[in-house]
């Protein structure tokens, strides 16, 4: 099974978390049991899973950047223009 990265998880709520580490406790079993057919069903269900927590991670990401241009705006360091 595929985790997710620590960023993601690190942003999911916890029922997201709760129901994420159920699915990847059942993908490890089928793992082990070689029903790697089945363990591929379980990894689809994560990957969808852990969508919102990806994107919210992205606006973390867009916010910072936002951050990041009011400063160097408001320093002087780039002109409004040169956004």
């Amino acid at each position: 099974m595929r985790h997710a990265s620590v960023q993601v998880r690190g942003l999911m709520t916890k029922d997201e978390m709760d129901r994420y580490n159920g699915l990847m406790e059942v993908g490890g079993y089928l793992e082990e049991q070689n029903r790697h057919d089945l363990a591929h069903h379980v990894q689809t269900e994560i990957d969808i899973l852990i969508l919102p927590a990806i994107d919210r991670l992205k606006e973390k990401g867009r916010e910072r950047d936002r951050e990041n241009l009011r400063y160097m705006i408001d320093n002087g360091l780039l002109d409004e223009d040169d956004e």
